[in-house]
């Protein structure tokens, strides 16, 4: 499709279903089972493979290919960097979540070799986004300490770089490949009080990208469809713990046409 006239986020939805991409995730032990729940629900086909001997092959079949550092090692590391190779070589788009990038010399270092290895999208909160591109981060553990509008020049300029595009996530998220940018309005407050949701997000955007042919406005319709999903979701919950469970039935019930309907995208 051409820039002029690119397809709804319910039309990348619907791609993405019938498609049912198989999403290759090394991601944290915390967020394995989240996330491939969530995957599940939205559409998708989740694995979580991560050992070294085979973590290169593994992407080279997927559809898609995600990496989260949350609790890297140096064997999970050189997996890591094996899989993003062969995904790359293979075509495969694959999606880099820097998580706590910012809390040590030793993520920084392993989140640098990863960006040199082109991802296709790298997605992160404000203060992951502005270490990731070289600024000054105000953070604790790994959540933000910073606001996105703060990292949205160091996000143009990681674009630009990566050759990819980059997403900071919050309350009102913002998408660039460097060039153009939109911001994604959609979510709401309890979505950061489950662990792992961000996480799960990353897969999330992963499987629309194994569908989509741009990059930029596959990042945010799969944006749109989580925090729509999470929108719906928060309507009967009393707590994080029944949102959780309705999450995942909201993601599962959105429709390609009201993801068209409640998707809050503008260019930014």
């Amino acid at each position: 499709m051409s820039p002029t006239a690119p397809l709804s986020p319910g039309a990348r939805l619907a791609a993405m279903r019938a498609a049912a991409p198989l999403v290759h995730n090394i991601t944290n032990y915390v967020a394995m089972n989240v996330m491939a729940n969530v995957l599940l629900a939205a559409g998708a086909s989740p694995a979580m493979v991560h050992a070294r001997e085979e973590a290169a092959d593994f992407a080279a079949v997927a559809a898609a290919l995600t990496v989260n550092i949350g609790t890297i090692s140096p064997p999970w590391a050189e997996a890591m960097e094996a899989a993003a190779a062969s995904a790359a070589a293979h075509g495969r788009p694959w999606v880099l979540d820097p998580v706590a990038v910012f809390a040590s010399p030793y993520r920084s270092e392993a989140c640098a070799r990863l960006v040199a290895l082109n991802p296709a999208v790298i997605r992160g909160n404000a203060s992951e986004i502005l270490a990731l591109s070289g600024g000054m981060a105000g953070a604790r553990g790994a959540d933000a300490g910073d606001e996105v509008a703060a990292a949205e020049e160091g996000a143009r300029t990681l674009a630009k770089g990566a050759g990819g595009v980059v997403a900071v996530t919050g309350p009102v998220d913002y998408v660039t490949d460097g060039t153009r940018a939109l911001r994604v309005a959609n979510g709401h407050p309890l979505m950061p009080k489950v662990t792992a949701l961000g996480c799960s997000l990353t897969g999330v955007v992963a499987a629309f990208l194994a569908t989509g042919e741009d990059p930029l406005q596959a990042t945010a319709a799969a944006l749109a469809f989580y925090g729509l999903a999470g929108e719906r979701a928060a309507e009967g919950a009393q707590g994080p713990g029944g949102f959780a469970v309705a999450f995942l039935d909201a993601l599962y019930a959105l429709t390609p046409e009201a993801l068209d309907a409640g998707a809050r995208i503008e260019a930014a």
